[in-house]
């Protein structure tokens, strides 16, 4: 299966193939300090954040998951999205939205079949897909306002990795 392009996803991806060993990269991650950007390591993943200063509501993140791939290379998985308390904010209006159009949609089909009308719960169902569609802009809005600081990560990243 061929993976979505950047441009359609809300949570862009990248993979880079690093000629140095993962405990180096980790390392020079670890040690990339500035003031700049907040630097956290757990395990395998790197999380590179702006400080609360500099942050607005779609301000960005950059997740960074570091694997060996051989004894003096590693791979890096990138995954730049939004603070996780507002992905997980966003992901339950989604869910909702979902959850109350299967409801519509099976109290539609129940009064179809008992041969009562059923053109509020079409019409509610209609409504539904308009607001998962405004939802889906409204994330699309977000990204395009937080694509300058995700370009600000992404070279604070090549930079601590010398890729430049």
């Amino acid at each position: 299966m061929k993976p979505l392009p950047n441009d359609i996803v809300l949570r862009p991806r990248f993979q880079i193939e690093l000629t140095k060993a993962k405990e180096e990269a980790l390392e020079a991650m670890e040690k990339a300090v500035n003031n700049e950007y907040l630097v956290k390591r757990i395990d395998d993943h790197v999380f590179i954040k702006f400080p609360k200063k500099t942050i607005h509501f779609w301000s960005p993140q950059l997740h960074l998951e570091i694997n060996d791939s051989g004894e003096e290379h590693c791979k890096v998985y990138g995954l730049f999205g939004p603070n996780p308390t507002l992905w997980t904010f966003f992901m339950f209006l989604h869910f909702g939205v979902a959850t109350f159009f299967t409801i519509l949609g099976i109290w539609a089909y129940s009064s179809a079949s008992l041969g009562k009308p059923y053109g509020l719960q079409v019409g509610a169902m209609i409504f539904m897909v308009i607001i998962w569609f405004t939802l889906y802009a409204f994330g699309r809005a977000g990204r395009r306002k937080g694509k300058p600081q995700m370009r600000e990560l992404f070279q604070f990243m090549r930079e601590v990795f010398k890729l430049n």
